[in-house]
């Protein structure tokens, strides 16, 4: 007599099934497991300045080995304030609307927790950064995706427009964005804004990747557009810029009406960044001028076109970015039903690892892209471009 199946409460949530491992994680398993040369995960292992890992060092013989304040050591806050006001613009509080987080993604999270309710919307912009949707849904919030137009992912104002619905709190602006590489203008941020205003929402922005612009492309915070700074959510960090993706250390700049909350729910799930870390990063935004900022900018700059040369000569069409460091590049031509097996069709033949171009998208859009992050050691790279470039035609793989 067979066994009987008894129910169970014992279950995943409802929303648990609908999030699976990110294809970024997935490619980075597999060419690890293949000894390959990986441009599929935004890890940026470039060097880290000497003054931000001594600093970091320093503070753990040092001691500071304990909990901060939930907002962060306060040399880091004032070290913050003075750079975003320097280089955006923009005067903040580093005692009232400065909080040190665990990257953008505590960032963003914290804020969500603290601005939205299960059942809200929130506008993104389609390529999109999976983390800031993934993030929405685990919340029960609805993220709309607006599409940006191909190759030059223009925005549509009036397509903006068209997504809003009652029950719409907020939009996402990343810029320069993952994986595209967008750099909004600031016509287009200036339209935002305005739009903003009209309904009354939140802007939340990623600006991780403000210092990675080129070929004369500026990055514009929508918190200095005159009217935004009480409605703008303004996330950044030191995880790219200082090369410690690992340290999870960054910021977020809000009105004192929406830190206390946001604090809160930071230290709910965080507690806070990492102690030596957040002190090592103080060290680095205070002693590191312009000279390093700029210099960060014109090495990527090389290294995008490094990457983008070798796709050409590869036959994967890129559509070259103006910020971030990644290449959303054309995989019409490789084997495969769906991008995340062109992702690893490429890798099984050249041992390079992309990321499948749908993960940025809604279900049924970029299957014929994929992503490369050229955030790597030079000797990496020139390997990663070496093997892209002889790999023969696509159509031969």
């Amino acid at each position: 007599m067979g066994q009987v199946e008894v129910s169970s409460r014992l279950a995943l949530s409802e929303l648990a099934p609908r999030l699976v491992q990110s294809e970024i994680r997935a490619m980075s398993v597999a060419c690890d497991a293949m000894g390959g040369v990986n441009l599929a995960q935004g890890v940026c292992d470039t060097e880290v300045p000497e003054v931000v890992s001594e600093g970091a060092i320093r503070a753990i013989r040092d001691g500071f080995n304990i909990y901060t304040r939930l907002d962060g050591i306060p040399r880091l806050r004032k070290a913050i304030a003075g750079k975003v006001e320097r280089t955006l613009g923009i005067v903040v509080d580093p005692e009232r609307e400065v909080l040190v987080t665990s990257g953008v993604t505590g960032a963003f999270q914290a804020a969500a927790m603290a601005l939205l309710n299960p059942g809200d919307e929130v506008l993104v912009f389609e390529p999109f950064y999976g983390y800031h949707v993934n993030t929405l849904s685990s919340l029960r919030v609805a993220a709309v995706a607006v599409p940006l137009a191909a190759p030059d992912w223009g925005l549509d104002l009036k397509a903006v427009r068209a997504a809003i619905t009652p029950r719409t709190r907020g939009m996402v602006i990343n810029t320069p964005s993952n994986p595209s590489g967008k750099v909004f203008t600031r016509v287009e941020l200036e339209g935002l804004a305005k739009i903003a205003e009209e309904f009354d929402l939140f802007l939340f922005t990623d600006e991780i990747y403000e210092h990675f612009v080129y070929g004369g492309a500026t990055h514009l915070s929508p918190a200095s557009i005159p009217g935004m700074r009480e409605r703008t959510i303004l996330m950044s960090g030191f995880s790219k810029t200082f090369s410690v993706t690992g340290w999870r250390v960054g910021y977020l700049i809000a009105d004192a009406r929406w830190l206390g909350s946001i604090g809160y729910f930071h230290d709910l799930t965080y507690v806070c960044a990492p102690a030596p870390m957040q002190h090592g990063v103080a060290d680095g935004v205070e002693q590191l001028g312009d000279d390093f900022y700029t210099g960060l900018a014109l090495e990527h700059e090389v290294k995008r076109t490094m990457i983008v040369d070798a796709l050409r000569e590869a036959g994967m069409r890129p559509h070259v970015p103006d910020g971030a460091y990644y290449v959303l590049a054309s995989a019409a031509g490789l084997p495969g039903a769906t991008a995340a097996d062109k992702a690893r069709a490429l890798l099984a033949k050249t041992g390079v690892a992309a990321v499948a171009g749908s993960a940025f998208f809604r279900p049924g859009k970029g299957e014929d892209l994929l992503r490369f992050c050229f955030a790597k050691k030079d000797k990496d790279l020139a390997e990663a471009c070496r093997r892209l470039r002889t790999m023969g035609s696509p159509a031969d793989l």
